[in-house]
C-alpha cells in the first residue's frame, strides 16, 4: 500500500470508477447508480484509491434526509464502496473509508450512515442506527443499517426514517 494515493474524483476517473463499481459488485446495478448520482449533481464526496497509476478503488458518499416527521434533517450515507478483487483484503476500503468519514467531519457534516456487513463497518465507528432512533425507509434490515455521528450530539435519539436519493431505488 506504499503507492496508494486517495484523491477525489475527477471527471476523467468516471470509466475507471465505473468499472470498478462493476466489477467488485459482479454487476451494473451500483455502476450505474454512481453514474445516475452524479448526473443528478448529488455526490457529496467521492473518492478513489490510486495505485500504480490505476484506480483500485471507490467510496461515494451522497446527501440522505432524515424524517423526523416535523424536521427534515441532511446527512450523508456512505455507498456504494469497491475494491477491484485483486487489491482487496490490503485495507484500500479502510482507507477510503477514514479519508471520507475525516473530509466530511472537516466539512463540517453532521452524520453518515450506511448498509452493510455489521460485521465490518463498526471498526470505523458506525454503530447501530436504532440507538438514535433512526431507522432506513426499507423495513426489515435493521440489524445492517447503521450509523456515526461526525459531530456529538447530531442525531440525538428522536424517532427517524432515513430516505436514500430515488436514484438508489434503481439498484
Amino acid at each position: 500500500m506504499n503507492d496508494l494515493l486517495l484523491r477525489p474524483e475527477l471527471p476523467t476517473d468516471a470509466a475507471a470508477v465505473r468499472h470498478v463499481n462493476e466489477v467488485a459488485f459482479g454487476r451494473d446495478g451500483e455502476a450505474s447508480l454512481v453514474d445516475a448520482l452524479r448526473k443528478s449533481d448529488a455526490i457529496t464526496l467521492s473518492l478513489v484509491a490510486e495505485q500504480g497509476g490505476r484506480i483500485v478503488g471507490h467510496a461515494l458518499f451522497s446527501p440522505v434526509v432524515i424524517d423526523r416527521g416535523d424536521t427534515r434533517e441532511i446527512a450523508q450515507g456512505l455507498g456504494p464502496m469497491a475494491v477491484l478483487s485483486d487489491v482487496q483484503n490490503q485495507g484500500i476500503g479502510s482507507a477510503l473509508i477514514r479519508a471520507g468519514l475525516e473530509r466530511l467531519r472537516e466539512a463540517g457534516h453532521g452524520a453518515v450512515v450506511v448498509l452493510g456487513h455489521k460485521a465490518y463497518y463498526p471498526r470505523f465507528g458506525f454503530e447501530p442506527a436504532a440507538r438514535f432512533g433512526l431507522r432506513w425507509e426499507v423495513e426489515g434490515h435493521d440489524e445492517f443499517f447503521m450509523a456515526q455521528e461526525l459531530r456529538p450530539g447530531f442525531l440525538g435519539v428522536r424517532p427517524g426514517v432515513v430516505r436514500y436519493r430515488p436514484e438508489f431505488g434503481a439498484v
